[in-house]
């Protein structure tokens, strides 16, 4: 796919999403992915190996949840390749970041991502989320189907603002999840990622 094909589709995805494209960085984007597909042949960071792919399945699956942010200080919780956390990064420079995985692979490749694009508001670290103790707490702590609903909740109490936020991506409805989440305030948000033809649901724990 040329450069110019490929930030066109960007372009596309963007509005369907109801965003500006014109606000995006749109050459970092096609930065991360040009360096996530030259990754990948060594290191396997994502079963998706097609550009047009990434495109759906993780740019602007990760973009879809940008109108649920709240700031300052975000952490992405199993980030893996950087997803969601570094593209939301790269969308909002002015929020805070902290990208979270335990395998080496994936941090190498995300210091890498971080020095290349030279993205100011990112920091990584390789940990096990149990294991995390920061100097400050989140405001947003974020995960793409990492853990079930009440893993997720209680396993980073101890990293929330008081006042904070948990956003748990979801490809099905999580019906059980929920249900085990007890009385947690809640909230269900069904998402609609351009290209995907896939179901996509955000909870929202307060």
């Amino acid at each position: 796919m040329s450069k110019a094909v490929l930030l066109e589709k960007l372009k596309q995805g963007l509005v369907a999403l109801g965003e500006n494209p014109a606000k995006h960085p749109l050459q970092l984007y096609k930065a991360y992915m040009d360096e996530l597909l030259r990754w990948n042949k060594a290191y396997n960071l994502t079963g998706i190996r097609d550009v047009e792919q990434m495109i759906t399945h993780h740019l602007l699956d990760s973009l879809s949840v940008l109108p649920y942010l709240k700031g300052p200080r975000c952490l992405d919780v199993g980030t893996g390749a950087g997803l969601p956390g570094m593209i939301l990064a790269l969308a909002r420079p002015d929020l805070q970041w902290v990208l979270l995985d335990s395998k080496s692979k994936k941090v190498r490749f995300l210091q890498h991502i971080v020095d290349t694009l030279k993205t100011a508001n990112v920091e990584i670290v390789r940990s096990r989320v149990e294991d995390f103790r920061p100097d400050k707490t989140f405001s947003t702590i974020i995960t793409r189907a990492l853990t079930s609903l009440t893993d997720f909740y209680q396993m980073t109490e101890h990293l929330r603002d008081k006042e904070g936020q948990l956003l748990a991506m979801k490809g099905k409805y999580p019906d059980n999840e929920l249900s085990q989440l007890g009385d947690v305030d809640s909230a269900i948000h069904e998402l609609v990622v351009p290209g995907l033809g896939s179901e996509r649901f955000l909870i929202v724990i307060k």
